[in-house]
């Protein structure tokens, strides 16, 4: 047997009827940039968020940069960003000129931690982003306090917990603004690059539009320094048809989570991740932590089974960000886990008899006594 570790062609399968049609459509009429089918899913996508205002935009790197830039943050600013996240997150403040924090995670979840952060706030500081990783949500209710306190924006990740909620609320609603990519992979995905920011600020909501736009409403009034970063109808249509089954591909997700949990119940060498009580995950990545990591990813390999690693290297040991002057060893949870990381294979239309050869296929490695298994309280 072979497990693919993300199976796209199945989803696109299941969407062709409607979207093939569609194309066709937009290829007739060359309506390619704006138009009724970006209108259309922006509104349906702030709906499905829980927020006021959705602006598309190219992908999700533009995304958090756009976001970043309407909330205000300039060059030489401070950005907190979780030290396990995709280089992207912090990539997108760097591109403004804004100089990354780095903050450690929790060790449960390897989410970002509330107490770091609340630590690494100073005089500087001009935004906080909690990424939301693995399709779980970020403790964004602690950190509320924290930003009120200091009168900072929260600006969300959301590139991989498109449906996901905790107590706080469903992500892409929790903070000030969102910032989410649609690039296939993902819960929701496009046919190539695409991405959104999210918000209940309509004046928010606007700037990011602008700055989309080489900093224009009006055709050749340019009120700020923009990009060109659209969303296009292609991607649009191909993002609605996926938004009306998200909901129920997350389910899927969700069982397929279930269904890892109890295969990998009697595997002391194999810690499965916790979810805090209250919260509904949608499962992007099904990310356990073992010991002798490069032998089990080699076997699984052998047998067939794709699997992965994310993400390999902190962001602050990464040679991109070397300029910074960290050293291993300042965020000790989060260097701890990296070395521990396996991604086994997740996607909606994952079969239960895929997932028991992909558990069957994990050669047997060393327990970790340092596995944390207690329950998290709800923030």
């Amino acid at each position: 047997m072979r497990v693919p570790f993300v199976d796209l062609v199945s989803q696109q399968a299941e969407i062709a009827a409607e979207v093939l049609p569609l194309w066709q459509q937009i290829f007739e009429t060359a309506g390619f940039i704006g138009g009724d089918h970006v209108e259309s899913f922006e509104r349906d996508f702030a709906s499905f968020t829980g927020v006021r205002h959705c602006v598309g935009v190219a992908n999700g790197t533009d995304a958090l940069e756009l976001a970043l830039r309407a909330v205000g943050v300039e060059p030489a600013g401070e950005v907190i960003i979780p030290v396990n996240t995709f280089i992207a997150t912090a990539e997108a403040a760097s591109r403004i000129g804004a100089v990354p924090v780095f903050v450690d995670v929790d060790p449960q979840q390897l989410l970002i931690d509330p107490d770091a952060v609340a630590a690494a706030v100073t005089s500087r500081t001009q935004a906080i982003i909690p990424v939301h990783l693995y399709g779980q949500v970020a403790p964004v209710g602690r950190l509320l306090p924290i930003a009120a306190r200091h009168g900072l924006p929260i600006v969300e990740d959301n590139a991989q917990a498109q449906g996901a909620s905790d107590a706080s609320g469903r992500a892409g609603g929790l903070g000030t603004i969102a910032a989410t990519s649609f690039y296939p992979g993902k819960n929701l995905g496009a046919a190539g690059d695409a991405g959104a920011v999210t918000t209940d600020d309509a004046g928010l909501a606007q700037i990011v539009r602008e700055l989309g736009a080489h900093g224009s409403a009006v055709k050749y009034v340019h009120k700020r320094i923009g990009v060109n970063s659209r969303l296009d109808a292609i991607q649009a249509v191909v993002l609605s048809a996926k938004l009306k089954r998200l909901e129920g591909w997350n389910a899927l997700r969700r069982a397929a989570a279930d269904r890892y949990r109890e295969l990998l119940a009697d595997r002391d060498d194999v810690r499965a991740p916790l979810s805090r009580p209250g919260s509904l995950d949608v499962w992007h990545l099904y990310v356990v932590q073992v010991e002798e990591r490069e032998r089990m990813l080699t076997a699984l390999g052998a047998a067939g089974v794709g699997a992965g690693i994310h993400y390999p290297t902190p962001l602050h040991l990464t040679e991109a960000y070397a300029g910074l002057g960290h050293r291993r060893g300042e965020f000790p949870v989060a260097e701890a886990a990296a070395g521990r990381l396996l991604s086994l294979p997740m996607f909606p239309h994952l079969s239960a008899e895929q997932q028991e050869y992909a558990v069957d296929s994990i050669p047997k490695g060393a327990a970790n006594v340092e596995f944390y298994d207690e329950q998290i309280e709800v923030a």
